[in-house]
Order: structure tokens, then C-alpha cells, then sequence
């Protein structure tokens, strides 16, 4: 009896031992059943466990040689312009049309930039252009949070087309529009004044579309709660969503004060004299004023224009960095 029980033992074992070679091999580089392990453990596959330990391959060497090399020349294209722009304003006539060019300012001449301050009507530029950036800036912002709270959290009739017509505007080019809006602002008796300037470029289909976008992605609990909790319209907004919204709102702005700083065109069109210009067109009448004969002060007058950028970008830097990398790390 017991050598027969062994001898049927021993058949059905046979399968198991003569299984292909192939369903082995996949079998073992299944990951391990959760639980198998102990607890701090991660569940891995031996195959895993190999790479994890491998040394970095010559091709990622090599790559990462190429990345670096590619880093170095982006930003040696991006300062080297900068950098003669900087020793240009400090070049004497001479010295800025020197054959073969120099690198360095000899002599250094930094009355070029008392020239552009006193002379140009330098002043009356910069007031107009902070003076416009700031009211551009609050109006684009204003308009584009609340347009887009309303998109992203309203209930109402034709919402989705509006929205569809806000997107549209994006793709219509502001040089489309430039002959209507300038026959429209001289009727109404707009040239060369601040209203000249701001209302035609008061548009905010980009704000808009960025910020209904982040608050879509906000949890919606929140809002749940926080209506729940008795919060109205604009409590939701101030104490809920801006708070939440800060590094996105905070791009937002550096994005809006850095094209409406740099506006050229327009404000070249309305305006006849400093009363309403921009520093970019002083720039441009500036390089009028001295021809060909002497870049120095224009280069200058372009260093002093830019200043103010640098430091607002220093100052919302860190959080336009939250805002572009929002969402990429979790926990």
C-alpha cells in the first residue's frame, strides 16, 4: 500500500519538476506577493535589487556632459549680450567704434548715465512707465482673478461659450486690432494721454485662462467646507482660494509687470511727446536724438530701463519658482 501511494506521489510530482525553463524565469521576476516580506521591506524583484546597486553607464556620462554643455552655452548666449551692453554704457564715442572691439571700457566713462538722466527727459519716462505698469498691473490682475474665480466656481448660462470667446482672444494678435483701437482712442480724444495708453491694453484673456485654470485645480472639499462653514462669495475668495493661489498669482504678476513695462508699440502710436511716453520709446527717441553717432548714452539709458525689472524679478522670484513647479512633488 505505501509503495503504491510513493509511486503516484512521484507521478503527480513530475509535472511540477519538468515545467519549461520560460514560465520559470517569468515566475521569478514576478514581484514578490505583498506581505511576504517583512514590513520595512520593499516589496522588489531580485532584478531590481541589481540595478539598484549598478554603476552609472558611460552613455549617461555622457549625457549628462551634453546637458551641461548645452547649460553653458544657453547661458554664455543669454549674458554675453548683457555684458556688452553694460560696458558699452561706460564707452566713449571712440571706444564704441574701436576696430578691432574691446572688451572693457578704456577710459571708463559713467557720465553717460548723468547725460541720459539730465538730458533726455529721462525722468518724465520712468515716471510714466511706473506709473502706467502700475495701473495696467492692478487693472489685468483685479479683472483677470475675478473673471477667472467666476469661470472656475459659477453656475450660469453660456459659461462655456464665454470661456471658449476669452481663449479665441488669446489667439487674435494685438496688431490686428492696433487701427481700430487707435481710431477709436483719437476720437475720443485719448492721444497722448495715460487713458490712451492703459484702456487699450487692458485686456486679460491670458490672466484669466491661467488663474480659471489653477483654481479648477484646487480641491473641492475646501470650497465645500468653507461654504458649509456659512463663507460667501468673497470670503471663499480672500480667505480660501488666494491663500492657496499665491505662487500662481505671484507668476501671474511678474508675467503681467514685465509686458506691460516692456511695451513698445502702442504707446509708440498714441503718444507725440514725453507727457505720456514709455521708457521704450524714449529709448527709441533717444537713439533719434544721437543717431549713429554715439550708442553709449542709449546703452546706458537701456541699463537704467532694466533695473527695474531685475529687482522685481529678485524680489518674486522664489515664489514664480513655487508657481511653475506646483504640483511636481508630492507629499
Amino acid at each position: 500500500m505505501s509503495t503504491q501511494f510513493s509511486a503516484e506521489s512521484s507521478k503527480s510530482a513530475k509535472p511540477a519538476q519538468q515545467r519549461p525553463a520560460a514560465i520559470v524565469r517569468d515566475e521569478d521576476s514576478l514581484p514578490p506577493v505583498p506581505g511576504s516580506q517583512g514590513s520595512s521591506e520593499p516589496v522588489i524583484t531580485d532584478a531590481q535589487r541589481k540595478r539598484k546597486g549598478a554603476p552609472a553607464e558611460a552613455s549617461s556620462k555622457g549625457m549628462k556632459f551634453l546637458g551641461y554643455a548645452a547649460l553653458v552655452l544657453t547661458v554664455l548666449m543669454i549674458l554675453v549680450p548683457l555684458y556688452f551692453i553694460v560696458i558699452t554704457s561706460f564707452k566713449t564715442y571712440q571706444d564704441v567704434y574701436s576696430d578691432p572691439i574691446t572688451f572693457w571700457p578704456n577710459p571708463l566713462v559713467p557720465e553717460n548715465y548723468a547725460r541720459v538722466w539730465e538730458t533726455s527727459g529721462f525722468p518724465q519716462y520712468l515716471r510714466n512707465s511706473i506709473g502706467i505698469t502700475l495701473i495696467l498691473t492692478v487693472i489685468k490682475v483685479v479683472l483677470g482673478v475675478l473673471s477667472a474665480y467666476a469661470f472656475a466656481f459659477l453656475r450660469f448660462p453660456g459659461r462655456n461659450l464665454l470661456f471658449l470667446l476669452v481663449i479665441a482672444a488669446l489667439m487674435v494678435p494685438n496688431q490686428i486690432t492696433i487701427i481700430s483701437n487707435y481710431a477709436l482712442a483719437a476720437s475720443l480724444g485719448w492721444r497722448d494721454t495715460w487713458t490712451g495708453v492703459i484702456v487699450p491694453l487692458a485686456g486679460v484673456a491670458f490672466g484669466c485662462f491661467l488663474m480659471r485654470n489653477h483654481f479648477q485645480s484646487l480641491p473641492a472639499e475646501i470650497m465645500e467646507a468653507a461654504e458649509m462653514d456659512g463663507a460667501d462669495f468673497f470670503t471663499r475668495l480672500f480667505k480660501v482660494v488666494l491663500p492657496m493661489s499665491w505662487p500662481t498669482l505671484s507668476a501671474f504678476l511678474l508675467i503681467t509687470v514685465v509686458n506691460e513695462w516692456n511695451e513698445y508699440l502702442w504707446p509708440f502710436l498714441i503718444t507725440d511727446t514725453p507727457a505720456a511716453a514709455t521708457l521704450p520709446v524714449g529709448l527709441t527717441r533717444l537713439q533719434d536724438a544721437e543717431g549713429l553717432t554715439n550708442w553709449a548714452p542709449v546703452m546706458a539709458g537701456t541699463v537704467l530701463t532694466t533695473l527695474p525689472m531685475i529687482i522685481v524679478f529678485i524680489l518674486l522670484q522664489k515664489q514664480m519658482i513655487k508657481g511653475l513647479t506646483a504640483g511636481a512633488v508630492k507629499g
